[in-house]
């Protein structure tokens, strides 16, 4: 759930459930009983049992006969609630695992107070209280564990859905999703005209999956729809804390910051002005080689697109209370998205993409963000070789992939790993080129003269010896030896 409905929605979403012929495994019905231990077993039995029914909400309403589903009207007040001295919305989220969206709305319904408990279907894992899982059978709730046929539906389940097809919005009027997401952007993006007329834009949408129709006669905006589209990305509470932050920091470390900002818009309508707002922020080097003397910015815009672009869509979008960051310091800017990346870290160059998110990688794609083919990886090497800057680092932390790019370094202040990393990238970039590394293309690659070349040796002794490189024919002389990685032999 993401943006709070008007009273009249409720009211016609409690029309539609006293309809049903009687409670399901995703609605419940009470009169006044509202312990607070119970409405927490609830939550996770009828998130999970929603998942299991195809549902994006499961509901639970106060004020009704649960036999005849008559309005009796309700004594129970959420906001009132307390345990201790924690309110209750408040208590039930801490103790849920993992977090799902939950909201109680409160309104009038043939002059009694009625209340209705809007819960997120489970997503990714089954929704625990408490450590224990719950789901509905039939119209009572169950310990999961008990029904291990109903658990092992739930987790092919949750194998099936990507997140991208996730509901962030459901059931919203057509107006509604005209407002939430900048849908002029949809067509200029892909170069279409803006058809005339509500139904035939939204036709368009629909047919992208950016959105669908809703079950009780509104539109579900889709996760994808709103991570590409939404005008305000904090308009909906699951993608609140997916807005990419830029934070600039004085010096090298994280003590002082200059400047910091969050990214409001989706990735697909905000991309281009969150590149221009990185590179802003990026103070100028001047180079010296194959790019000549002249004054560019610290790092290349072509390299800061593909890593922005790889984080944004390569993230863990279920990882929660965390999202994509750039953080820009005086010599270096690191890149880190939640989740930890499907392939090796030291094989980003070469290895065919794979993403959790193939249907918002493929729209990226479509609107030119990212590469057709390969990670971009490519280009990021090939650019930092370029402007004969250190080799990018890739690394990962318990839950998150990080990317390093450094700004202009004099071989001689590169260090005994920066010159390592550099070898084994070149060795990759060439070979993914058809090509080995040589002693020449390494001497290159640093901008170091021929009468020197006794340098590079070293570098290719020091990486062979870590292991990272591997001679492709040892019987022919030392100058004259080709080198490829060690997994390409």
């Amino acid at each position: 759930m993401s943006i709070r409905r008007p009273e009249d929605a409720m009211l016609g979403i409690l029309a539609e459930l006293r309809k049903l012929p009687r409670e399901t495994e995703w609605v419940e019905f009470k009169h006044n009983r509202a312990d607070p231990e119970d409405i927490g077993e609830y939550l996770s039995a009828l998130a999970n049992s929603a998942a299991l029914a195809g549902k994006v909400s499961a509901w639970s309403v106060w004020g009704l006969d649960d036999t005849s589903h008559d309005i009796l009207g309700t004594t129970f007040d959420p906001a009132s609630v307390k345990i201790g001295n924690e309110e209750l919305e408040s208590w039930l989220l801490r103790l849920l695992s993992p977090k799902i969206n939950f909201r109680f709305h409160g309104l009038q319904a043939e002059g009694a107070s009625v209340v209705l408990l809007e819960i997120g279907a489970a997503f990714r894992h089954p929704v625990q209280f408490k450590g224990t899982e719950f789901i509905r059978v039939g119209s009572y709730k169950k310990r999961l564990k008990d029904f291990p046929e109903k658990e092992r539906e739930l987790w092919r389940v949750f194998d099936r859905i990507p997140f991208e097809r996730e509901i962030a919005a459901d059931d919203v009027a057509a107006e509604e999703v005209l407002r939430l997401l900048d849908y002029p952007a949809y067509f200029d993006l892909l170069s279409l005209p803006l058809p005339e007329g509500r139904d035939a834009i939204l036709s368009a949408l629909e047919a992208d999956t950016l959105i669908a129709r809703g079950n009780a006669g509104g539109w579900n905006i889709t996760n994808l729809g709103a991570v590409l589209f939404a005008k305000r990305l904090a308009d909906f509470r699951v993608l609140a804390r997916k807005a990419v932050r830029i934070v600039l920091y004085r010096g090298e470390t994280r003590v002082e910051t200059v400047r910091e900002q969050e990214g409001s818009k989706g990735y697909a309508v905000g991309f281009d002005e969150l590149i221009g707002f990185i590179t802003q922020l990026l103070p100028s080097n001047e180079v010296i080689g194959r790019a000549l003397r002249r004054q560019v910015p610290m790092f290349p815009e072509l390299a800061i697109r593909e890593l922005v672009a790889n984080a944004l869509i390569h993230q863990d979008f279920h990882l929660t209370g965390t999202g994509p960051m750039v953080e820009i310091f005086a010599s270096r800017m690191e890149v880190t998205n939640p989740g930890l990346p499907l392939v090796q870290t030291d094989r980003f160059l070469d290895s065919p993409p794979r993403s959790r998110n193939e249907a918002l990688a493929s729209f990226m794609r479509r609107i030119g963000v990212c590469e057709e083919r390969g990670s971009g990886v490519d280009k990021v090497v090939s650019q930092t070789e370029f402007y004969q800057l250190p080799a990018p680092l890739f690394e990962t932390t318990e839950e998150h992939t990080r990317a390093v790019l450094f700004s202009h370094r004099e071989f001689k202040a590169m260090d005994k790993a920066d010159r390592i990393r550099a070898s084994y990238l070149h060795a990759c970039l060439r070979y993914v080129q058809r090509d080995y590394m040589t002693n020449t293309t390494l001497r290159e690659r640093f901008g170091i003269d021929e009468k020197n070349s006794s340098m590079v040796s070293r570098i290719i002794r020091d990486t062979l010896a870590a292991g990272l490189i591997c001679c492709h024919d040892d019987t022919v002389g030392s100058r004259a030896r080709k080198y490829l990685p060690r997994w390409a032999r």
